[in-house]
């Protein structure tokens, strides 16, 4: 009895001091029973425990609890004898401090493999409303050493709920129902953007996702259910590279049993240094992953988003052809005299709205770059400004190519020793070299006697200015766009160095380096050109697109695993393409998501060397698609994509978005998997229906409010205000 009523003074005081310590929006207590340092508000809880264990990433809408006790970092040093040299949150002992705002874990000393080391670190998490914020501090006091990475805030051993997806911005946006399954997937060697062959895969399994350098075209990444997700995102203002860390660690036995997801940041912090970010956000929210997206986009608008206008036929364009004039290894697919002729006609044929010109120049396509010599065997510039002219008398517009970033390591600018000056270098001073393997009809081009080239620093004022003026060529040749190929982004394996200290360090800015490089050249095309005359380039991310009019994406976006809706929502403004129907395989469910997402079409038959006459499905069926998306083109083109809000579709085994114009509204649906015909019901709650169309077998019944799709079927039902 006297056990029991003393258990009892011990709760009824532990809550007096719990109510004493709240405020109105956080609560803290530090537990010496539980050993747990806790914030709260009416949103979130999260708490560590004395060893800097994650307890609680807490959701208090729903009550999950996404954390499971475990460690909160790890960190990663070089000296020259060694790389990597791992530091395990778990075998630190912190100091922590819980005042009623923060919860602070200082680390006077760190220990690797026994050895204490000289280092300091200060992690600090702080709440704003459902956004858990993780900062750090370093210094490095230990001589001939660098801090290389910081792996933190991480949620080892994730507890996710049974129908949460892993969605990521690669390249836009793609969904994996398994978030464990699809790590362990890319992680074996010969899938795409892995390199597993080279991984440690007995401790841990890995989906390679770098923002900045790599493929991700946002600084963010969701674990997403029905009703509820978690939000990884870093609210990093200096753009820096950011490795979006997806992992499925080895268990006791060796198998890959161990979800765990944060995110890394590069300090490169030298002896004698410090660093510090605060910049990294963990978010268990309430809602569908649109939720989470609102929560980047809202930042990103409210920092940095420095989006212009584009020009209005930009706005309005549904499809391009791109097409390769001269290919590298000297062979013509097409003539001048073609731009007005054969090509204007099969444009014309499948409402496409401009060409693509690769290879105009005279050494043809990928070859002498940065010179791009008259092809005077065609009457030079003249002869091309006079074909051009009477191209766009169709109507349609001319984009004209050049590279962004290569230099041929045979052409006279590199021989001189310029190209090398401006050249990116890797840690061992070395230039970057990379090579273009197409083929012709032999094996000898593609196997011996591939293109090399150099890639020129975004930084070099001389390359802005040779950039600047590939511009005014293409402006006054009579085109209505020039595109750089290659600026969107970098590419982790190929990145400029600085070698001048005692470590070589990357550079883990490029992507805002790209951006500065665009603004530039933006900026100098305002001041000297026609408004309408555009800019575009290619691979899709956030922070370059602010300063183009349209982007050339890489990846194909078809598949069930394709999920661009994620960026398009995101960033609705900003016009991206898709890639990769070379051929007449497949048309129908790969255009239809074209239409579905709003994207523009990248016709490239037989990589960029024909026509899409000599593909007669793909010709006809995209006539039909462009013939809806000019009838409805107030909301499928010039309206606000919003995904799947502001209607209701009864069946989500219907694929169905919608577009959004001032008073009227238009849902596109398809049925893109199913074998079976699907019928759902469609209702815009303040609209009414007033007509609809479709594509294949599809039908449109009871004035509007039921829709037939069999596979590959299409519906576009259009609503106005009420």
């Amino acid at each position: 009895m006297k056990k029991s009523l003393n258990f009892m003074l011990l709760l009824w005081w532990s809550v007096v001091c719990f109510t004493a310590c709240s405020t109105n929006d956080i609560n803290t207590v530090g537990s010496d029973a539980a050993g747990e340092f806790v914030l709260r508000n009416e949103l979130v809880e999260v708490s560590v425990n004395k060893a800097g264990e994650l307890v609680t990433l807490k959701n208090l809408s729903t009550g999950h609890n996404y954390a499971s006790g475990n460690y909160l970092w790890r960190m990663y040093y070089d000296t020259h004898e060694f790389r990597e040299r791992e530091i395990k949150g778990s075998e630190q002992t912190p100091t922590i401090t819980c005042d009623g705002n923060s919860i602070v874990l200082n680390y006077d000393k760190l220990v690797c493999r026994g050895n204490t080391l000289d280092m300091q670190l200060k992690l600090t998490i702080t709440l704003d409303g459902e956004n858990v914020r993780f900062a750090s501090e370093m210094k490095n006091n230990v001589a001939h050493s660098i801090i290389r990475e910081l792996h933190y805030p991480l949620v080892h051993d994730i507890k996710y709920p049974a129908d949460h997806k892993l969605i990521l911005s690669y390249e836009g946006g793609r969904i994996y129902d398994d978030p464990q399954k699809i790590i362990i997937k890319v992680s074996s060697a010969g899938y795409p953007n892995s390199a597993g062959y080279m991984n440690p895969d007995q401790y841990f399994r890995q989906f390679d996702m770098h923002y900045g350098a790599g493929m991700a075209s946002m600084n963010c990444y969701m674990l997403s259910g029905e009703n509820q997700g978690l939000y990884v995102g870093s609210h990093d203002e200096l753009i820096q590279d950011t490795w979006h860390l997806l992992r499925v660690y080895a268990d006791e036995s060796g198998k890959h049993t161990i979800p765990s997801f944060g995110l890394s940041k590069y300090p490169h912090c030298f002896a004698g240094e410090k660093w510090s970010n605060d910049t990294n956000i963990l978010s268990p929210y309430s809602g569908t992953w649109h939720k989470a997206a609102d929560k980047y986009g809202n930042w990103v608008r409210a920092t940095w988003w420095d989006r212009r206008e584009k020009p209005q036929w930009i706005k309005e364009m549904k499809s391009w052809q791109r097409i390769i004039f001269k290919h590298q290894y000297g062979e013509y697919f097409f003539k001048y005299s073609d731009l007005y002729g054969r090509i204007q006609d099969v444009g014309e044929s499948v409402g496409a709205d401009a060409v693509m010109a690769f290879g105009w120049w005279k050494e043809g396509m990928d070859n002498n770059y940065p010179t791009y010599s008259e092809d005077d065997s065609q009457g030079g510039d003249k002869a091309w400004r006079e074909a051009i002219a009477k191209f766009k008398e169709s109507g349609q517009k001319l984009v004209m190519y050049y590279n962004g970033r290569m230099i041929d390591a045979d052409s006279e600018y590199y021989k001189s020793g310029k190209g090398s000056k401006i050249s990116y270098k890797n840690p061992s001073g070395l230039e970057y070299v990379d090579q273009y393997r197409f083929s012709n009809h032999g094996t000898y081009t593609k196997e011996y006697q591939s293109v090399s080239f150099v890639m020129a620093d975004p930084r070099s004022k001389e390359w802005s200015n040779i950039l600047k003026q590939f511009a005014m060529r293409a402006y006054k040749n009579g085109a209505n766009a020039v595109f750089y190929d290659q600026l969107g982004k970098g590419l982790r394996q190929i990145l400029p160095w600085d070698n001048s200290r005692e470590f070589p360090v990357p550079c883990t800015r490029l992507i805002y380096h790209n951006a500065m490089l665009l603004k530039g050249i933006h900026e100098y095309l305002d001041k000297n050109c026609d408004p309408e005359f555009g800019l575009g380039t290619e691979w899709l991310a956030d922070y370059t697109s602010m300063y183009t009019d349209f982007i050339h994406i890489v990846k194909n976006t078809s598949g069930k695993e394709n999920f661009s809706e994620l960026f398009r929502y995101t960033f609705p403004e900003i016009k991206f393409s898709d890639r990769r129907i070379r051929d007449d395989y497949n048309i129908e469910p790969r255009v239809n998501l074209t239409l579905l997402k709003g994207l523009c079409n990248d016709i490239e038959i037989y990589r960029c060397r024909d026509l899409i006459d000599k593909t007669p499905t793909y010709q006809a069926y995209l006539a039909k698609v462009n013939a809806i998306r000019e009838q409805y083109k107030e909301c499928i083109v010039l309206g606000t994509f919003r995904d799947a809000l502001g209607f209701e579709n009864s069946n989500k085994e219907v694929q169905a978005k919608g577009f959004w114009g001032e008073n009227k509204m238009v849902v596109v649906a398809t049925n893109e998997f199913d074998d079976e015909v699907l019928t759902t019901s469609i209702s815009v709650p303040g609209y009414r229906f007033v007509e609809s169309s479709t594509l294949g077998n599809g039908k449109v019944l009871a004035g509007g409010k039921k829709v037939k799709l069999g596979k590959c079927d299409v519906a576009v039902l259009l609503f106005e205000k009420e």
